[in-house]
């Protein structure tokens, strides 16, 4: 039940938590056993600030703390692991709360604009939230369930022998906007929100219908991986097919490059990734750019490469980059 007295913004809240705020931080701790110091560690790693003696946390806040406490003492994972999990949960949480609030808004203004209007932004949020909930709980964790089996598949192709079931070959991309600096400038925030969206859900369609990954969307540029370069490649062509050549879009710029990366917390490391950026900056105008070894994994009968002169790239020296086409 919301209290009376309740501001639009916590009843909104009250109602996605779905139960009072009872326990402090102290008090958390005191119910599951944690020391405050993990009780906290565990409270930023989700993304949230300390909130001192506040009372701010719920019967449910209380039971992940106990569930994650309960399989670092059943040895299935250490505090420190647990932390991490935390983390990526959070912050991927985070981005998804985003997204969401940011698509829903839309709606919340149609429904208060059309023939049902209740008159207040926040009950019909409430409306739709209600609505919602259930169903989005329930594709969340399919969705979760899809990718985690397709992420142990990756895993276990890279081999049961390898000494770090992080590290493996990939070919990474980077695409950017051309310019976008100077079209944010010109551009209404509408409009460079609608083009930001435009660009994203684009690319990761491309991606992963050649069987890639996007690592992150930055706003004006996506890193994505893919383990075959042949596909990779298609990846740039089909991300130049769909941005670059719709007049109603910017240009865009691809490099390509391939080695051994690391894999950790969802994110990929290594020269790669940063050769990929750094030929974006070679590239011309909805060309792509790849280096060396990317170049000598294209078959010859496929593709045609034409080394360009020698120039500094940031980081790595004077660098030969390829560029290359079908026949």
């Amino acid at each position: 039940m919301t209290a009376p007295d309740e501001t639009p913004a916590q009843q909104l809240e009250h109602a996605i938590l779905g139960e009072d705020v009872v326990y402090s931080a102290l008090e958390v701790a005191a119910e599951t056993g944690a020391s405050i110091e993990q009780a906290q560690r565990l409270w930023r790693a989700l993304g949230f600030p300390d909130r001192g003696n506040e009372r701010a946390f719920t019967q449910a806040d209380a039971d992940a703390v106990s569930t994650l406490l309960r399989l670092v003492a059943e040895g299935t994972i250490d505090f420190d692991m647990a932390v991490d999990l935390t983390r990526a949960v959070g912050q991927t949480m985070a981005r998804l709360a985003d997204w969401e609030v940011a698509t829903l808004v839309h709606r919340v203004q149609e429904m208060e604009s059309g023939e049902d209007a209740t008159g207040s932004r926040a009950t019909a949020a409430l409306r739709l939230l209600d609505a919602l909930n259930g169903p989005f709980e329930g594709l969340l964790v399919y969705v979760w369930r899809r990718h985690l089996a397709a992420a142990v598949a990756r895993v276990e192709a890279l081999g049961a022998e390898d000494a770090d079931l992080h590290t493996t070959q990939v070919t990474v991309g980077f695409a950017d906007i051309v310019h976008f600096t100077a079209l944010t400038n010109r551009l209404d925030h509408d409009r460079i929100g609608d083009l930001v969206e435009i660009f994203e859900s684009r690319c990761a369609d491309v991606v992963a219908g050649q069987h890639g990954r996007v690592i992150k969307s930055l706003g004006d540029a996506v890193l994505f991986v893919n383990e075959d370069p042949i596909r990779a490649y298609d990846t740039a062509e089909g991300i130049i097919s769909v941005i670059g050549r719709d007049q109603r879009m910017p240009d865009v710029r691809v490099g390509l490059s391939t080695g051994s990366v690391v894999m950790r917390l969802g994110d990929v490391f290594g020269p790669p990734v940063n050769m990929a950026a750094r030929l974006t900056a070679v590239a011309r105008r909805n060309r792509i750019i790849v280096d060396g070894a990317t170049a000598g994994l294209l078959p010859e009968d496929q593709f045609e490469a034409r080394p360009l002169p020698a120039r500094p790239v940031r980081g790595f020296g004077l660098v030969e980059p390829v560029a290359v086409r079908r026949h």
